[in-house]
């Protein structure tokens, strides 16, 4: 199980620091008995460490670095009472398919397999409603209240870090698509148009957010890999969703929190669903061409970085009601996490071997 660290003073912090919205980075807690190893690629770092040359502040920045930018599809949450949502949203962290903290091998998250590769450091940014938005734009009530931080933020937090990170994961997005919100009326019935100018507005704020990431890992001294991921299916998602509604029409004790789905995501009312679904498709295609566009303006031009588009969570197949939680049959559930999991690190063996992880 990873532990909390502080790569810049050294210092542990507090239990609670990690239920603050900014990111606290997780190291793996055997990592000293591993880079003492003789055959550790970190040996010579640990004798370094051991002759007193740098600190263990210093010998942990030199292990990767693997952060996650996202939203509440990863992160372990799901919606209740508000007082109880609003709880989770502070407190959920290490208890995703990105990080699992727990004792139990209940989730096998990306951080756990790459634990068995080599020590590192996990950076968990990911928040509950993010948005991929404009820096500029002033947030809504209710994820002031939620404290989150959307993309820009999230951004924002990695390009300001002392040591910027080795491995950037992101998903993000999947708020982006309830185009049923705030939809004028008219629209509602002929929402064609909107969906192209929410599609072209989540590409516009998506290329800035990303072109930051990398102008700074353009003057990094180190190797850098991102790894930007497609929106779920929602089609298939919704055939999960679908089976969850049947179980409830049942057994009206089933999924309590199934209908409050629909106060805080509009579109995943069933009348809005296929269009949702189509609106999804379009930020995938404008996610694809994006990264392509930005390979050519940036990475060719240097050897040290890696930018791929990943289908890996646009194909997962999520169409069961067991991967969705039993309380909102909205947010993965234990087994969902899972499917994530082993999506998502699947299709990373390109990147661990471009930054040597191997």
């Amino acid at each position: 199980m990873l532990e909390a660290c502080s790569t810049q003073s050294g210092k542990m912090p507090e239990l609670h620091n990690r239920d603050q919205m900014k990111s606290a980075p997780f190291v793996s807690p055997n990592f000293m008995e591993r880079v003492a190893e003789p055959d550790s690629r970190f040996h010579r770092d640990y004798l370094a460490y051991q002759s007193g040359e740098i600190t263990r502040a210093e010998l942990i920045s030199r292990l990767p670095h693997v952060a996650m930018l996202g939203d509440s599809v990863c992160r372990g949450i799901y919606i209740s009472s508000p007082w109880s949502t609003l709880w989770r949203a502070h407190t959920s962290r290490g208890k995703n398919w990105f990080l699992y903290l727990g004792a139990a091998p209940r989730i096998c998250s990306i951080s756990k397999s790459l634990e068995t590769i080599t020590p590192f450091v996990a950076i968990e940014c990911a928040g509950v409603g993010a948005l991929v938005d404009h820096e500029h734009c002033r947030q809504d009530l209710f994820r002031r209240i939620l404290g989150t931080r959307n993309f820009s933020g999230q951004v924002g937090e990695l390009v300001r870090a002392h040591r910027f990170p080795d491995l950037i994961l992101i998903s993000i997005g999947h708020n982006n698509v309830d185009w049923a919100w705030r939809c004028p009326p008219p629209e509602l019935d002929e929402p064609d148009e909107r969906l192209r100018r929410l599609s072209n507005e989540f590409r516009q704020n998506y290329v800035r957010e990303l072109r930051r990431l990398l102008e700074v890992a353009r003057v990094q001294q180190h190797r850098v890999a991102i790894v930007v991921y497609g929106l779920i299916s929602f089609e298939s998602y919704f055939k999960g969703r679908e089976a969850v509604e049947r179980l409830r029409e049942s057994d009206k004790t089933l999924y309590p929190h199934l209908e409050t789905t629909y106060t805080y995501f509009v579109s995943f009312r069933p009348a809005y669903r296929r269009n949702l679904i189509r609106l999804a498709a379009m930020a995938n295609e404008e996610l694809r061409a994006m990264v392509e566009a930005l390979n050519r303006e940036f990475v060719q031009q240097t050897d040290h970085i890696q930018l791929r588009y990943s289908d890996a969570l646009a194909t997962a197949d999520l169409s069961r009601a067991e991967l969705l939680h039993p309380i909102d049959g909205w947010h993965a559930s234990v087994e969902g996490h899972n499917v994530l999991a082993n999506a998502a690190f699947s299709d990373l063996a390109s990147s661990l071997e471009f930054l040597r992880i191997q």
